[in-house]
């Protein structure tokens, strides 16, 4: 045996090897997760910048599905920084996060399934209640 399976081995069969465990869990829960400032700083330039970017869609005048997308695809990135660092679930098991994130995804889904079958009910509209000549 390595001496590290030795050493393994013996702290899970003394009680102060449950005990060293034990109090390095609480002293773990007491101090609380710790990140870098640097991390809440970058990410807060970040947000700065796709909400420059945000403006700049309506200061250059984009029209249409462009404009709307980007308008979009810059909130969807603000909100997933804000989710993962700020609420900090970059940290939290997966599950927790597919089951906070997955609902609002299938929401999505089924909004995109919706504006596709629109066309297909305003044409039925459009045949069967227009006025017969």
């Amino acid at each position: 045996m390595t001496n590290a399976a030795v050493h393994l081995e013996a702290q899970q069969h003394s009680p102060q090897g449950h005990a060293h465990d034990a109090a390095a869990s609480e002293i773990t829960h007491a101090e609380g997760q710790q990140h870098p400032i640097k991390l809440y700083l970058v990410v807060w330039g970040w947000l700065f910048v796709l909400s420059t970017c945000s403006y700049l869609v309506d200061y250059f005048g984009f029209q249409g599905y462009l404009r709307w997308s980007l308008i979009l695809l810059f909130m969807v990135l603000k909100a997933g920084l804000i989710v993962a660092v700020f609420m900090h679930m970059a940290w939290e098991r997966l599950a927790l996060t597919y089951a906070i994130l997955l609902p609002p995804l299938l929401v999505l889904v089924f909004v995109a399934i919706m504006v596709f079958e629109s066309d297909y009910t305003h044409l039925l509209r459009v045949l069967f209640f227009a006025p017969t000549a």
